[in-house]
């Protein structure tokens, strides 16, 4: 059986997480997370102490953030991206994140169980930034099913 991880990153517009520039983000950290642990197929999500990744660096840009999470299916993931309460926080972004002009979501196929970690995920990322999407590295609109 596999599961579907997914990593995401932004560039913030502020220096540091707690700049003001940040605060309606970090505002709806707590509401979002919550409801990504509540929601059908969610499996798990990289936190640190304060519950959230924001302190989490992979990146040589300190302004670049992560997110990591792990879900049963394309579906379930998807479901909670676009049709829950995370909707209006992807639609207001450009409030706290800079646009990007590479990739900067990645999915990949995890045997279940397996717990990726940043370095795994951003090798992903780089994967399907260098080539496009693959059965390997891949996205929303360029799919590829779990392997049998």
């Amino acid at each position: 059986m596999y599961h579907l991880a997914q990593l995401n990153i932004g560039k913030m517009k502020g220096a540091t997480i707690n700049d003001p520039v940040m605060a309606g983000f970090v505002a709806k950290l707590d509401e979002i997370n919550m409801l990504a642990e509540a929601s059908e197929g969610f499996i798990w999500r990289l936190k640190d102490d304060s519950n959230n990744a924001t302190s989490f660096q992979v990146f040589d840009d300190p302004t670049m953030i992560v997110n990591l999470s792990v879900w049963s299916s394309v579906e379930a993931l998807e479901h909670f991206t676009y049709k829950t309460a995370h909707t209006k926080v992807m639609r207001d972004r450009k409030q706290w994140f800079h646009k990007m002009d590479t990739a900067y979501m990645v999915l990949w196929w995890i045997p279940a169980g397996h717990q990726p970690d940043l370095q795994e995920a951003k090798s992903k990322l780089e994967q399907l930034q260098q080539h496009g999407a693959t059965p390997t590295a891949f996205t929303f609109q360029d799919r590829f099913p779990s392997p049998k």
